[in-house]
């Protein structure tokens, strides 16, 4: 992390993001109960920006938490070409993380299956979530920890209704298909700009996804770019749009499994009632 002794205004607004991710995150954690006592949480490392904060945070977290839980950083190395393997070790070891690094060779496995040209994330994000599924179980962890946040949930929201006709996106707190694991998203509350300034002055080492990092005008960046024009002509609407997802009147959509449209009928003591008062 860079210097700010002698820089008190960066290291107030420093100080200022700490805290307000930290709180974000306690309140995202206490809503969803994501986090128990006794909780081996794996915290799934990837290099970038969010998964970095979402240590820390944790870290901090941990020192002053009424319950006793228990962290382990996990990376899986995809095997991508150029893959910085040291940088990651090195971070870990310095700040005394407990830490593993799962090696898997499944950008190989993508790079044969998926055409050239072709979106790589959905095969990728498979392969890698059946890894670390694996690895979780096989050290114990009763928690999966990932580093997605309160833009990326917005983003797969509109991606979901704009092209596989549902209105889902990611949940803060998932059980897995197998009922097997408990995934967790600790930042679903938190802005991605406030992460990334944290990021920029915590000087986390940040490391490139080569895979599908460098592919351009994919359905989610095209999302994120309506999104953040949205934020910039109207101040707050994605504030209001996450609410909405924490707001749902089932009874004012169209979803047959979870309302009883059939079943809505006129209530005769109602009609009763108005008629005497007409009288």
């Amino acid at each position: 992390m860079m210097d700010l002794s002698s820089r008190p205004k960066e290291k107030l607004e420093l100080n200022k993001l700490q805290k307000r991710l930290r709180r974000l995150t306690g309140q995202a954690i206490a809503d969803f109960n994501m986090i128990e006592d006794g909780d081996k949480v794996m915290v799934c490392l990837s290099g970038g920006k969010d998964s970095y904060t979402m240590l820390e945070i944790l870290r901090n977290l941990q020192a002053s938490a009424p319950i006793d839980f228990s962290i382990v950083a996990v990376n899986l190395d995809q095997k991508q070409p150029g893959f910085p393997e040291h940088i990651l070790p090195a971070y870990l070891e310095e700040l005394g993380v407990d830490y593993h690094i799962l090696e898997r060779d499944t950008y190989s496995i993508v790079k044969e299956i998926v055409p050239e040209g072709k979106t790589t994330c959905g095969l990728c994000s498979r392969l890698r979530r059946g890894s670390l599924y694996g690895f979780a179980e096989e050290i114990g962890a009763t928690k999966i920890a990932l580093g997605h946040h309160r833009d990326d949930i917005l983003e797969t929201l509109f991606l979901n209704m704009f092209f596989g006709g549902k209105l889902k996106s990611m949940p803060p707190k998932l059980l897995s298909d197998d009922g097997k694991h408990v995934v967790i998203r600790p930042l679903a509350y938190c802005k991605e700009k406030d992460i990334e300034a944290f990021a920029v002055m915590k000087e986390y080492p940040i490391i490139p996804c080569n895979l599908c990092g460098s592919q351009e005008n994919l359905q989610r960046q095209v999302v994120k770019d309506m999104l953040q024009k949205w934020e910039v002509e109207f101040p707050g609407r994605t504030e209001t749009m996450f609410s909405a997802m924490q707001n749902i009147v089932p009874s004012h959509l169209a979803d047959t499994e979870l309302f009883d449209f059939k079943g809505l009928k006129q209530n005769p003591d109602a009609l009763n009632r108005l008629n005497i008062i007409s009288l």
